[in-house]
């Protein structure tokens, strides 16, 4: 009994301090009215995996080289493995092809930085 309680203590402790991860994802929408049948599903979609948006349009401007898409949308999510589990979910599966077939996109998962110092 001791050993499993040491063992999920270092769980939760690994997954408190575990790096933030992003998905970032270039968006330029084709079909406006499907698109919103898509964004209007995705905050349900992301609650059970800790996914916040941080951008989510947004007014993007290009400081060096080619000006992003005209929706830039940034997701986080508490881990890198919380990100993955999101995009392979039954309820992204679901919606990801409304995205896909009402934009033309990018997604990116990228690393964030580790909090502890």
């Amino acid at each position: 009994m001791k050993t499993m309680i040491g063992v999920a203590a270092l769980l939760f402790a690994s997954a408190a301090h575990a790096a933030p991860a992003y998905v970032i994802g270039e968006i330029t929408v084709t079909d406006p009215a499907r698109f919103q049948t898509y964004a209007s599903q995705t905050i349900a979609a992301l609650k059970p995996f800790g996914g916040v948006y941080r951008v989510r349009g947004g007014n993007g401007a290009a400081l060096e080289g080619a000006a992003p898409a005209s929706r830039v949308v940034v997701i986080e999510f508490p881990s890198r493995a919380a990100a993955e589990a999101w995009y392979k979910s039954d309820a992204y599966k679901a919606i990801r092809p409304i995205r896909q077939a009402s934009t033309t996109s990018r997604l990116f998962l990228v690393d964030g930085l580790d909090p502890t110092p």
